[in-house]
């Protein structure tokens, strides 16, 4: 669903001050006269803490493809500034991934990885162990009391996954049956109807359905495809990589909703996010603006998911981002 004008977010002066200073591209304007301003504190602000620190710590899935996995054979370079506890750029890849790695190159620094579960990202309380996560989690109302929501990234429709040779032709076709879904994703939500995107009409396609949930897409669609359960709701591009790998399952017609991904950052920080948050803005937006996450989008699904993401009206949010 295309959304209003795309709005753009001004950086803070003090973080534009220090994104000035060490020379970090973001793709937005700035006086020099900004250099007269007090730069700021890496202990209370998380811009300054990344830029200080010369990383950029994302949270990562390497079992997702094609949005995140480890590459084989990889090896950490040797002049690495990632902890031993965390993945190098070199070690992780995918749509995810490369986003991730895209935003810590326009900072200027080098980007880090870690793997928590999805609940510990999505619940909040990070205790700044990690600075954001591309995970292809969505915008939504619940998580907004509990994450701050960027420019989204990509538009992903989600769609039901049945068994190649189910009787189902449409989504009515499954009203009351057994739905598969991400337990705490979008998808339970959609299934529960208490799915809430700011901006997008959501609209429930099946009646009654009989929720079963999966700590992951993967197992759920195998669940589908066996006939264990009578469909499964994913995102187009998961349910798609499964099928080339030999689940034995295809889609409805039908898209049951469409989603946007967006960088995650905690409310609950202990550092100041604004400035961090404002300057992630308008990174993805100048990445939209140039085509680069179009591209990377047909690199890793084939499909431009990315342009629909680029109408999206970040300020339509109306965060007051501390």
């Amino acid at each position: 669903m295309k959304q209003p004008a795309r709005f753009t977010t001004p950086l803070g002066a003090a973080a534009l001050v220090l994104v000035l200073a060490l020379g970090v591209a973001t793709g937005c304007g700035g006086s020099s006269n900004a250099a007269d301003d007090a730069e700021a504190d890496p202990a209370t602000d998380k811009l300054a803490q990344v830029l200080s620190r010369g990383t950029l710590v994302l949270s990562t899935d390497l079992e997702y493809p094609p949005q995140s996995m480890a590459v084989a054979g990889a090896t950490r370079p040797r002049d690495t500034k990632c902890a031993d506890n965390q993945l190098t750029a070199d070690q992780v890849e995918g749509y995810d991934a490369d986003t991730g790695k895209l935003i810590a190159e326009k900072l200027g620094v080098e980007a880090c990885f870690v793997t928590p579960t999805w609940t510990e990202i999505t619940g909040g309380n990070w205790g700044d162990r990690w600075d954001i996560s591309y995970g292809s989690g969505s915008v939504n109302a619940d998580r907004m009391q509990r994450l701050y929501m960027t420019q989204p990234y990509y538009a992903v429709p989600n769609v039901y996954f049945v068994a190649s040779s189910s009787p189902a032709q449409h989504a009515g076709d499954l009203d009351g049956k057994r739905i598969g879904a991400c337990s705490g994703c979008s998808h339970e939500a959609y299934l529960k109807g208490e799915l809430e995107i700011p901006g997008v009409e959501i609209t429930p396609s099946v009646k009654s359905p009989r929720i079963v949930t999966f700590a992951a897409e993967g197992p759920g669609l195998e669940a589908a495809a066996g006939g264990k359960i009578d469909a499964f709701l994913a995102a187009a591009p998961v349910g798609a990589e499964a099928i080339d790998a030999g689940t034995d399952a295809r889609p409805l017609p039908e898209i049951a909703f469409t989603y946007y991904p967006s960088g995650f950052v905690d409310r609950s920080s202990g550092l100041s996010v604004a400035a961090f948050v404002a300057s992630v803005d308008e990174i993805v937006q100048g990445l939209h603006a140039d085509g680069t996450l179009k591209e990377l989008s047909l690199k890793w699904f084939a499909e431009d998911y990315a342009s629909a993401a680029a109408e999206y009206d970040v300020a339509a949010l109306e965060q007051e981002v501390q």
